[in-house]
């Protein structure tokens, strides 16, 4: 009979995410992983597999976690470009904010290991899927709502600040002062097209 677990699956999971954010997949030994947990190898290869399956665990829960604060902005209340400027202001204020300006989990991920691990490459393309998904239809609502001219092509729209999004985030790791981020997000804003 298997011994249940005592411990935390969504707490070794925060560590564990600390630990391969901080130092990289590569970089962090399975030592790194069990002290950051308190964890012997047999209980973290029996609750999650190996290394590899550790971080795609971590990576599924990171991921998660980002669409719903997306999410959250995005379908939350007020005007739909009230809510695309809360979005990229968040993001400028909380990637300055970050002291050690590790940038985003899955885009550091994806630049460590896209040529080597198809399948963080497939879990980024899904999480970068799903917010361009949730800025289409937040744009789509804007235009709807007469902010936004209802002839411009919402996905190419909702692309564009996919990417200034994850511009906002690179420029944040270069140390790129807070204020100029945030007229990044604005300048961005101010040029989508109005009706």
């Amino acid at each position: 009979m298997a011994r249940p677990r005592n411990f935390d699956e969504n707490q070794v999971l925060e560590s564990v995410r600390e630990q391969f954010w901080n130092r990289g997949y590569a970089a962090t030994s399975l030592q790194d992983l069990m002290a950051a947990t308190g964890l012997g190898k047999g209980s973290l290869y029996g609750a999650f597999g190996d290394k590899r399956q550790l971080f795609l665990h971590v990576l599924d829960s990171y991921r998660d976690e980002q669409l719903a604060s997306v999410r959250q902005i995005l379908t939350g209340p007020g005007p739909a470009l009230e809510r695309l400027t809360h979005l990229l202001e968040g993001a400028a204020n909380g990637f300055a904010g970050d002291a050690q300006r590790r940038g985003c989990l899955m885009v550091n991920s994806t630049s460590e290991l896209h040529s080597q691990d198809p399948e963080v490459v497939s879990r980024a393309r899904t999480t970068y899927q799903g917010v361009e998904d949730l800025l289409i239809a937040c744009v789509k609502e804007a235009q709807r709502e007469g902010d936004l001219d209802p002839s411009a092509d919402a996905q190419q729209l909702g692309r564009l600040l996919l990417a200034v999004l994850q511009g906002i985030e690179f420029l944040a790791k270069t140390n790129m002062d807070g204020s100029a981020l945030l007229q990044i997000g604005r300048a961005a804003l101010s040029q989508l097209p109005r009706p």
